[in-house]
């Protein structure tokens, strides 16, 4: 395999790495927020656009989909990362023809994703035609033609595959998938089958519904809050005051993570009195520090200890579930022996958490993306549901499962139908209301579409929003696969890793932010988003656009079915674009649980989708109509003698693939991103030390003969206390390291938190 330096516009021997320590969350971001905004927009446009953020009247943050309170909500209702992506999008940067012009294909391929994103806001429609060295502008009536004439000259609908990011609108999203299924296919591959993909099929088979039971007034009624691979402090901050609350309220939180978390230890609300002048909260009241992958057998075990001393709902049981008795023979015969492999915990610790379950009438079950990317993710999220089934913890308040998702509307886009395997239901009322014929066949996932097109399946790629190259697997295949394609499309607000990996043909589309006002034929137009809590509200930008060339996601997608589909089409697209109330009053028809929906989103807080184990202990979703006790074989992650078992992640100054700056400072990193950490414990048995740098070599079994490497290169050690025999480095650059054919068992989700790595000396 070629071996590739790292991309050089950053001198990574300014990287600076310092003693780990302590920090407490909170206070140190209000400065940087502002520093940020200023530097991005100014002094009155920062002013001007933060206090909109998560306002009623406001937009939505671009960021998390954590919920704003219903009621009252702060005059500053943001966290740090969210007033980054708000400067990012709001800047006074641009990036316009002349930069094109100035700068070939070659030259951009080079530079980091950092240095991307930093140029600045795209402004107008530019293609890169076969074999040119620049991409050059183009109109938006010769882009669409250009995109159509490859899509109707496909043999096959699923010659094409159509990704969508979570930061779509609920209007975007309907309209996309609209489109795409009156093109023939369910091509539809999102960003939610390389995150939350896990939870949406255990929860699904264990509740009937593949989302979270719990509300944000939940917390507060909370006995015990349980947060399992997930760190808040960086990925979703605001959660840190909701958890701060329950603190207050006589909470006890429990932090289930391979590394100390620097927002689960110690949180300064920036927003208080106690935050500004006090310690902070000390919000862990126990740090269990697990060995990547022990999830499952830490809630086999609990569950063990649960029925050992009768700690069950029995009413609940009896009355709401089944599957009860195999459950419980399973978990019966534990293997403790492997349990304490799988963990690494101590008995004590175990026996601690069971404990407080045990004692507890409410608990909440939180968890991120440490538990889903792993080969057994969706059997330690049912291992999750089983002990929350045990307790009664569904359908009463304070209590609940809560995946705790990322991209602002990742869920909302499911809801409305970005998908590849949409239910039967869905389908049939999308052909009966546009009268249209909506294909049946499942479509590609995000695994499967670069399988496609690795493998020339599929021919092009058209992608709303994210940077699709930079945040799947196997980077080196992914890119191959993206240069095979004839054509592939980037609706974006800034320049990313996929706008420099592209087809022979290539075209980026610049499309309004969330903060911008999108002004229509009928006037100003607002849209809808649906938080993590299954919350629809309302978000209007307010600024004015970056470009007057710019269109809105909307629009986009309503002239390019326009230029696929024929102006005979019986989907009114025109008259979708001009209006966006008419494609909510199809919405509410369409989807479930969305009725009266222009009427009801333009309530103050939206109104809440509904869910029925939540609402009314039903569980008509699952096969028998009761929640759904499982018996699953336990996963104990071994390695061979010398290997460590690697996790990607983010830095602190970063947001999915978006990379803000080259600080981290929670874990005591500055000034570079390639650096690997690693137990004092392990440096040792490696015979390695702090500082020395390394290649990142992945061991993949692909086949019964043999294993395949994949090589990410010059990497420097940093000694962290992360448990024995883990590691982590920051995706996007160790994403080189997951092998394509490596998914989650059901869901097909990436393996990035379970990867098999040694640690090659290099020269530095």
């Amino acid at each position: 395999m070629d071996r590739k330096p790292p991309r050089q516009d950053i001198d990574e021997s300014r990287l600076d790495v310092s003693e780990p320590k302590r920090w407490a969350a909170g206070i140190p971001g209000v400065a940087v927020s502002i520093k940020r905004g200023v530097e991005q927009m100014g002094v009155t446009r920062t002013a001007a656009t933060l206090r909109l953020l998560n306002q009623r009247e406001g937009f939505d943050c671009p960021g998390c989909a954590w919920p704003e309170p219903q009621g009252h909500r702060k005059l500053a209702e943001f966290c740090e990362n969210g007033a980054k992506a708000v400067a990012e999008e709001a800047t006074r940067r641009r990036v316009g023809p002349e930069f094109f012009a100035e700068h070939p294909i070659a030259e951009l391929a080079g530079k980091t994703d950092h240095w991307l994103g930093q140029q600045g806001r795209l402004t107008e429609p530019v293609v890169l035609r076969e074999g040119a060295t620049h991409y050059e502008p183009i109109e938006w009536h010769d882009a669409f033609s250009l995109i159509a004439s490859h899509l109707n000259g496909l043999a096959s609908p699923d010659e094409a595959v159509f990704y969508t990011s979570g930061r779509t609108s609920n209007e975007a999203a309907f309209l996309y998938q609209l489109l795409v299924r009156s093109f023939g296919t369910n091509n539809l591959p999102d960003c939610s089958n390389m995150c939350h993909e896990s939870s949406g099929a255990a929860l699904s088979e264990t509740t009937g519904i593949g989302k979270g039971s719990v509300s944000i007034d939940d917390f507060t009624r909370a006995d015990l809050i349980v947060v399992v691979g997930q760190n808040p402090g960086t990925n979703h901050p605001r959660m840190l005051s909701a958890l701060e609350e329950a603190k207050r309220a006589g909470a006890k939180i429990v932090a289930v993570n391979p590394l100390p978390e620097a927002g689960l230890l110690r949180f300064k609300n920036p927003q208080n009195v106690r935050g500004l002048v006090g310690a902070g909260t000390e919000l862990a009241d126990e740090f269990l520090q697990i060995r990547l992958g022990g999830d499952q057998a830490l809630f086999q075990a609990v569950g063990n200890l649960l029925l050992s001393w009768d700690a069950v709902d029995r009413e609940f049981v009896e009355g709401f579930t089944d599957g009860f008795a195999e459950y419980a023979d399973h978990v019966r015969r534990l293997d403790w022996d492997a349990v304490d492999v799988a963990t690494g915990l101590p008995r004590a610790q175990v026996e601690l958490l069971a404990r407080m379950l045990a004692g507890s009438q409410r608990t909440i079950f939180c968890w991120a993306m440490g538990l889903t990317q792993h080969k057994h993710s969706v059997p330690t999220i049912r291992e999750i549901a089983n002990v929350a089934l045990v307790r009664g913890m569904i359908g009463k308040p304070g209590a609940g499962l809560c995946p705790v998702r990322g991209h602002s509307n990742v869920q909302g886009d499911r809801t409305m139908g970005i998908w590849e395997k949409m239910p039967e239901k869905f389908l049939a009322a999308l052909e009966n209301e546009f009268a249209i014929p909506v294909p049946r066949k499942h479509g590609f996932d995000t695994v499967a579409s670069i399988r496609a097109m690795r493998d020339g399946e599929a021919k092009v790629f058209f992608a709303v929003g994210g940077n699709f190259v930079a945040a799947s697997p196997d980077t080196r295949v992914t890119e191959a696969a993206m240069r095979k394609l004839d054509l592939s499309v980037q609706v974006s607000t800034k320049l990313n890793r996929s706008h420099v990996v592209h087809g022979r043909t290539a075209l980026i589309l610049p499309t309004l932010g969330r903060t911008e006002s999108d002004l229509q034929h009928t006037g100003e137009q607002f849209v809808t988003v649906e938080d993590s809590m299954s919350v629809v509200h309302r978000s209007r930008g307010r600024l004015a656009p970056a470009s007057d060339r710019l269109l809105s996601e909307v629009s986009i997608v309503c002239r390019l079915a326009r230029a696929v589909l024929g102006p005979d089409h019986p989907v009114p697209w025109e008259e979708f674009e001009k209006d966006y109330d008419l494609v909510r009053d199809r919405i509410a028809r369409v989807v479930p649980g969305c009725h009266d929906y222009n009427e009801r989103v333009r309530r103050p807080d939206g109104f809440v989708l509904p869910h029925a184990p939540r609402d009314a202990r039903e569980f008509t979703g699952t096969r028998t109509g009761k929640a759904h006790f499982t018996a699953n074989d336990l996963t104990v992650l071994r390695v061979p003698p010398g290997r460590l078992l690697l996790q990607t992640m983010r830095s602190h100054d970063q947001y999915n693939t978006t990379i803000y700056g080259l600080d981290d400072r929670y874990r005591g990193v500055k000034n570079g991103r390639r650096v690997v950490f690693v137990s004092p414990e392990d440096l040792d048995a490696l015979d390695l030390l702090d500082g020395q740098h390394v290649d990142l070599v992945s061991e993949w079994p692909d086949d019964p003969t043999g294993v395949t490497e994949r090589r990410a290169e010059r990497f420097r050690v940093v000694s962290y206390p992360t448990a024995k025999g883990c590691a982590a480095a920051y995706f996007p650059e160790a994403n080189a390291l997951v092998p394509l054919d490596s998914t989650a068992t059901v869901s097909g989700t990436p393996t990035s938190k379970s990867i098999v790595v040694r640690l090659e000396r290099i020269e530095t």
